[in-house]
């Protein structure tokens, strides 16, 4: 083994085809791809989306010829500029085009990728060039679209159609429909099947002097020329001779067939990372399901010193199958198209310490300029990711830490003023209300969260309750650390078995680190005060003011939604509706 790892705790972990992580990473179409984002800082959601292109009613521009439609294809930047990406072929005489030209990107969840569409006729003197290599001003323009990837893979078909229009149409108060664009989205995943397995071993080897093994299973798979290549690994299991490790996860993708041959071997672990190889097991998957089938063992090898398979040394050592299970692992984007939906909350912080909002100095100062403070850029950039998400785009609204008029001090109120209902309409209709709520209340405190969080949590419950099929996103922003943190704590725990995330932004110049502790990345999930484990992370914290190379604060915000959403989905054996 050589020395694989270099720290014991990190050592001792499974690594790949583990619950989290298979369940994070299913679907994942390119290895290649995904390494590459993830050493780019890019650890959200990236499925690659290949799209194809349709027209109908392009208006012909020649009396007596008809046109000969090219499409072209552009993503645009935050700045507004414009990177072409993609030109189709030329249609032949068709006011109705469907090109056969496609165009695979990588869908990133937390980013809003704006695709821009302009149709031109191409005149037949060109029709012998390169399409790459035809100057577009020379060709008539026929029509351009615009859209959001995430608005046409949230369509039930994942087709999205879109009008057409000229320069002259769009500055008419009256548009000139220029024809229809179709454009059609399918996730290139090659399997989504995956097997899940729990290995045993009985009887294994001593091969410490003074303890038993500290054993774990390196399974890889054989490609071309007999290389080795590692799949994934198990957790080590401390002083064992007869070991049970947790299930691994294989997609049948990355195996390449169920008759593809797997070699799984056990070795026992060493702190200086020299391992001691107990022994090993040749079979494809197919076999392996026959070992569970008939409940019998299969006898560990130990290779000879020639290497020749044949004079392999049989153990007594068994590897044992205890489960075998072939299941479909569906895509965040195979819930979406299946119609489940997600439905954006916001909780603004009205407590003291965010300074007056008429004076500037205050983090709820409304600059008379039109600059957003921080509570409006924070609702803008991660509403406009979600908004595509939620079809009706009513969001439920609240405020926190302040008094109302003619009021006690409310750690939960209608950011609307409303005492009836709490949601508004669109990303303009939160603005609006936060705006208006600061002419209308006094900032108070202390910060509480536990209210905020149990008001959406009880909206998620009555969710489930009346069958629906919607997961909710809870963002709270903030300026100060939490002051009920076990009462918060309690509320996340209970709030982990309901469809909800919870994002939580921190602005301002406070120490946020006790607002850490929510977040479970460290790997240790919530406890309540009785005991109660949450069954799962919801929370997300970040800080407003860190930016970390070029990846905004919204993108590490909603990196790990999709992830949650899974999570809750297949931890209740929840299938979309394809």
């Amino acid at each position: 083994m050589g020395n694989c790892f270099s720290e014991v705790t990190a050592g001792r972990a499974a690594i790949g085809g583990t619950a989290g992580d298979f369940r994070s990473l299913a679907g994942a179409p390119n290895d290649a791809v995904e390494l590459f984002l993830r050493s780019r800082g890019h650890h959200g959601l990236f499925s690659q989306i290949e799209l194809s292109f349709s027209a109908s009613g392009l208006g012909d521009r020649d009396v007596l010829f008809k046109n000969n439609p090219m499409m072209v294809l552009y993503a645009k930047g935050k700045n507004g500029a414009l990177e072409e990406i993609c030109r189709t072929e030329i249609v032949l005489s068709s006011s109705s085009p469907t090109w056969i030209t496609k165009h695979t990107l990588i869908y990133h969840f937390e980013v809003v990728q704006v695709l821009v569409f302009r149709v031109y006729d191409v005149d037949t003197q060109f029709h012998n060039l390169d399409i790459k290599m035809l100057e577009l001003d020379e060709q008539q323009f026929l029509g351009e679209a615009t859209c959001v990837l995430s608005q046409i893979i949230t369509q039930r078909d994942q087709s999205l159609t879109i009008d057409l229009h000229t320069e002259d149409s769009l500055r008419s108060t009256l548009p000139k429909n220029c024809g229809k664009l179709l454009v059609h989205a399918e996730e290139c995943v090659s399997s989504k099947t995956a097997i899940e397995m729990v290995f045993r071993c009985s009887d294994l080897e001593c091969k410490d002097l003074f303890s038993r093994n500290d054993p774990f299973l390196l399974i890889s798979k054989v490609v071309e020329g007999g290389v080795q290549i590692p799949i994934c690994k198990t957790e080590v299991i401390k002083n064992d001779l007869n070991p049970i490790w947790k299930s691994v996860f294989v997609n049948i993708q990355q195996v390449g067939s169920k008759e593809s041959i797997l070699i799984i071997e056990c070795y026992n672990f060493n702190s200086n990372g020299k391992h001691d190889l107990i022994g090993k097991v040749e079979r494809s998957l197919a076999e392996f399901e026959n070992i569970h089938n008939t409940g019998q063992g299969e006898n560990l090898c130990l290779p000879s010193s020639g290497g020749q398979n044949h004079d392999n040394k049989v153990l007594k050592s068994q590897l044992f199958v205890d489960k075998f299970i072939e299941s479909v692992q569906y895509t965040f984007l195979d819930y979406l198209a299946g119609g489940f939906e997600l439905n954006f909350m916001v909780a603004v912080d009205f407590t003291a310490s965010n300074g007056n909002p008429r004076l500037p100095d205050s983090l709820h100062y409304i600059d008379p300029s039109g600059r957003p403070n921080a509570y409006q850029r924070a609702i803008v950039e991660v509403g406009e990711v979600l908004q595509f998400y939620d079809s009706d785009k009513r969001f439920p609204t609240w405020g926190f830490g302040a008094r109302p008029i003619d009021g006690p001090v409310s750690h939960c109120f209608n950011l609307n003023g409303s005492s009836h209902y709490c949601e508004v309409e669109g990303i303009q209709g939160i603005m609006m209300a936060y705006t208006s709520a600061l002419h209308n209340v006094s900032l108070a405190g202390p910060t509480l969260f536990g209210p905020v969080i149990s008001t959406a949590a009880l909206i998620a419950s009555q969710s489930v309750a009346n069958g629906g099929r919607k997961y909710f996103v809870l963002l709270i922003i903030t300026d100060g650390v939490v002051t009920d943190l076990q009462e918060t704590k309690e509320a996340i725990v209970k709030a982990s078995d309901l469809p909800l995330s919870i994002l939580i932004v921190g602005v301002g110049g406070a120490d946020f680190k006790e607002m850490e502790v929510l977040d479970a990345d460290k790997g240790e999930r919530l406890e309540s005060s009785y005991g109660r484990v949450a069954s799962r992370d919801i929370v997300q914290f970040v800080p407003f003011r860190e930016v970390q190379s070029g990846f905004s604060v919204v993108q590490a915000l909603l990196a790990e939604l999709p992830t949650q959403f899974l999570t809750y989905v297949r931890s209740r054996n929840i299938q979309p509706s394809l």
